[in-house]
């Protein structure tokens, strides 16, 4: 088929859109996310994720549709989690909420912290899964006097959320290097500088950060195994099924011609 001049117009135009489309995001992707750990099989992971969240989270963001009484999934026992996850006045059957007030939540960071009980299904996108993307969000927070908190964060610029697992952690700066690109210096990230030391090293951060993360997925979803584990003895079921029904339909038309 012969292309016209205006056709050839119109596919130019579409081509031209689309890379524009693919480029604006890529534009606005942000950093390279790291691909985070996963432990939602394993017990104590989980079980030091969900410390974690209780101890450093759960002050400000709620998880208003979980329940103690399920962490017992995960290995706890009622008296281990009103012993050591229970907050201000909390039954073990509550829901859990932020210790924080709303309004104070409001006036201090401009806005109320959001629910925790699915981010990590909601922060997935085109650069990674929610999991990839809480785990570097984690660990990217950095020193910036000009914020009204102190801190900055790499994956997410400008977040009004303070560096609250700056104790474990430490103090890092990012470092770059500057390079020419079409005849400009673009700063480029290199790394990190630790500045002052936390009561972790970077490794055991890290660790840690990825038991937090998992804990979130697990939250999230907290049949997502179980759904797993049970979609594949349906599949081997339907297999070894199929396989009696086709040599019973063999069987059933072999005198028939």
């Amino acid at each position: 088929m012969k292309t016209t001049g205006f056709t050839k117009k119109i596919i130019l135009g579409l081509m031209l859109s689309l890379g524009l489309a693919i480029g604006a995001q890529a534009n606005v992707g942000g950093m390279v996310l790291d691909k985070a750990p996963n432990k939602t099989n394993d017990m104590a992971a989980l079980q030091n994720g969900a410390k974690l969240f209780v101890n450093y989270c759960l002050n400000c963001h709620s998880a208003a549709f979980m329940r103690y009484t399920r962490l017992q999934d995960i290995g706890l026992t009622q008296e281990q989690i009103k012993s050591n996850l229970l907050v201000t006045n909390s039954k073990i059957g509550d829901t859990m909420k932020a210790a924080i007030d709303p309004q104070q939540a409001k006036a201090w960071f401009g806005a109320n912290p959001p629910d925790l009980t699915v981010i990590a299904r909601s922060r997935a996108g085109a650069g990674g899964s929610g999991a990839d993307y809480l785990y570097t969000y984690l660990r990217t927070f950095y020193r910036d006097e000009e914020k009204p908190t102190g801190w900055n964060n790499m994956a997410f610029p400008n977040a009004a959320m303070p560096h609250v697992l700056w104790e474990l952690q430490g103090e890092r700066r990012p470092v770059y290097d500057e390079v020419k690109e079409h005849g400009h210096e673009v700063k480029v990230f290199k790394g990190w500088e630790q500045v002052k030391p936390g009561s972790m090293t970077s490794v055991q951060f890290d660790d840690s950060m990825g038991d937090l993360v998992s804990y979130l997925q697990w939250m999230g979803e907290p049949v997502q195994n179980t759904r797993v584990r049970v979609g594949v003895w349906v599949l081997m079921f339907l297999g070894v099924f199929s396989f009696f029904a086709w040599r019973l339909n063999a069987a059933y038309w072999k005198d028939v011609k």
